[in-house]
């Protein structure tokens, strides 16, 4: 029996990339993962879940306070989100420790990327500073 699928999507769901990057002594990954059951391509409506993993490579703890999410999808549109935490949390990440979280995006097409920045706090000296999150 033919399957009709697009090829894409076929792609997609075998799919799954990481990326990692390493800024102010902070280590953020990400893994990515097509979800058929959640999408409907016939109406231009594609999601993803996404796994990230935090780790602290300092000598001090830190707390992340926020996100801001940079969101394109092929189709030429931008989106951004910004917000407090992640997940409805404001994690506190002691030296050598790590916090992982899941969470999701949806696209209008089949492909697209995102990045940003997590706003994040040395909670010995209080002073604020930024991590970027690679593109994935």
């Amino acid at each position: 029996m033919y399957n009709k699928k697009p090829f894409l999507l076929l792609l997609l769901q075998q799919t799954r990339s990481m990326v990692s990057k390493i800024s102010e002594g902070i280590t953020i990954s990400v893994e990515t993962y097509y979800q058929p059951d959640y999408s409907n391509p016939v109406n231009s409506e594609f999601m993803f879940a996404y796994r990230i993993t935090i780790e602290n490579n300092n000598v001090f703890p830190v707390k992340l306070l926020r996100r801001h999410w940079h969101i394109y999808d092929s189709n030429g549109s931008l989106r951004e989100v910004e917000g407090e935490g992640v997940v409805g949390v404001q994690p506190q990440i002691n030296p050598g420790a790590s916090y992982q979280y899941v969470s999701g995006c949806n696209l209008r097409s089949e492909i697209g990327k995102m990045y940003g920045t997590y706003l994040m706090e040395n909670i010995n000296n209080k002073k604020a500073f930024d991590v970027i999150i690679p593109a994935y």
